[in-house]
């Protein structure tokens, strides 16, 4: 059977596994996404101490990435993956059973945030530089990106949905439970996918002059530096849903937990969207308007939210801004991976990785100061404006650029 050009990179039986696996296990790590902020609402009542944790569950991320990067062109990456795999599966467990037996407290949910961050440092960009190899080579890889993108945000339509049902009626340890469970799925398919991810030749520089390596080649290369500087600003002041969401959702819009995983859900249908729209898009030569234009429109609608009092446009602007996002973020994405030797993507993509949730720690305690003084709306407006300011700083340091300094290499 073969697959219609959208879902071409589904022709390979290594990435097939990989898609059902990975659907799975992000079904339960957004069902734990809900459940983590929906606890710190409940036990902290503070967007403060909300936006305190995202900043501990992605600091390794600024702290790490960079060397995960380096074991990504260093290690076999099958296996990396399933210690990394692994590692988060019992870091929800732990979780869990801390929430049943009544035993959790603040403390405990930032302790393992922290750990849950460093297990993604390592296991992100090693994903992203296996997706290549399971697809075997450039040619399928754009598409790969763009589903990796639409199992990313189908899973956010699902998770959150169910996970709202679910901690209404059995109470919010039930969301990390079942994630720990779906983590057997990608565990399974990565000990099916035959490609190992064979490491480059062992060389006799050190780790650190492996990551000057990478990170030399990203800023002497015009468009790769204009892209990851771009996600950057993005991240670090728009991309921040895990503080502005449950406050709109709570002080604003009145709503309980199910509000809360419906308003997390229409953020997920519209990335989905967004995400098929790419598979289904043919690429050509390497493109940053169409990106360029997605990421303002992120901007306006997440400013636009500031004016939203009824439950129903909230959820309406929530979907125009997952649309957005993933035209951006992913086209980014599979821009980056496409400019790029192979030698040097798994650095590169730890950049990438650090550049869009290494700048949590810090959007999200800008991002919580800002609603937990001046209110869940101003938040919005607040992000909004900020991303759009900055875009339009660099979009305008980049056109001023002479056109042969523009080019990808």
């Amino acid at each position: 059977m073969r697959f219609p050009e959208g879902l071409r990179a589904l022709n390979h039986r290594d990435y097939r596994l990989y898609f059902v696996g990975l659907l799975v296990s992000n079904i339960g790590t957004w069902m734990q996404s809900v459940g983590q902020s929906w606890l710190i609402i409940e036990l902290t009542d503070s967007a403060f101490l909300l936006g305190l944790i995202s900043t501990l569950q992605f600091a390794p991320t600024l702290l790490f990435s960079l060397f995960g990067g380096v074991l990504a062109d260093r290690l076999p990456k099958r296996r990396t993956l399933l210690i990394t795999q692994t590692s988060l599966m019992l870091l929800a467990f732990t979780l869990a059973v801390l929430v049943f037996t009544g035993q959790v407290q603040y403390w405990h949910v930032a302790v393992l945030a922290f750990l849950l961050g460093t297990a993604n440092s390592i296991d992100v960009p090693v994903r992203q530089a296996f997706t290549v190899e399971m697809v075997g080579g450039r040619q399928d890889l754009s598409n790969a990106v763009a589903l990796n993108s639409a199992i990313f945000n189908g899973a956010r339509l699902v998770g959150p949905a169910v996970a709202g049902l679910l901690i209404a009626e059995y109470g919010v340890g039930t969301a990390f439970l079942l994630n720990g469970i779906s983590f057997l799925a990608i565990i399974g398919a990565l000990m099916l996918i035959k490609a190992q991810g064979a490491p480059q030749a062992r060389s006799q520089r050190s780790v650190v002059e492996d990551v000057k390596e990478g990170m030399g080649y990203a800023f002497r290369t015009p468009m790769v530096s204009f892209l990851l500087t771009l996600i950057f600003v993005i991240a670090l002041f728009v991309i921040n849903y895990s503080v502005l969401v449950p406050v709109l959702a709570r002080n604003v819009l009145q709503s309980g937990a199910e509000g809360y995983g419906l308003l997390m859900s229409s953020l997920g249908a519209g990335a989905l969207v967004g995400a098929f729209l790419l598979a289904f898009r043919r690429r050509g030569e390497v493109n940053v308007k169409p990106l360029v234009a997605a990421a303002l429109a992120l901007c306006a609608a997440t400013a636009s939210i500031y004016f939203v009092r009824e439950f129903w446009v909230a959820s309406v602007g929530l979907f125009l801004m997952g649309l957005a996002q993933i035209l951006f973020t992913a086209d980014a994405n599979a821009t980056v991976q496409l400019i790029v030797p192979d030698q040097l993507r798994g650095r590169v993509m730890s950049l990438y990785h650090v550049m869009f949730a290494g700048t949590t720690p810090f959007g999200a305690l800008f991002t919580g100061t800002v609603v937990e003084r001046f209110g869940g709306s101003v938040g919005f407006l607040v992000a909004g404006t900020m991303g759009m300011l900055s875009a339009l700083l660099l979009l305008f340091r980049w056109v001023r650029r002479p056109p042969e300094t523009r080019s990808a290499h």
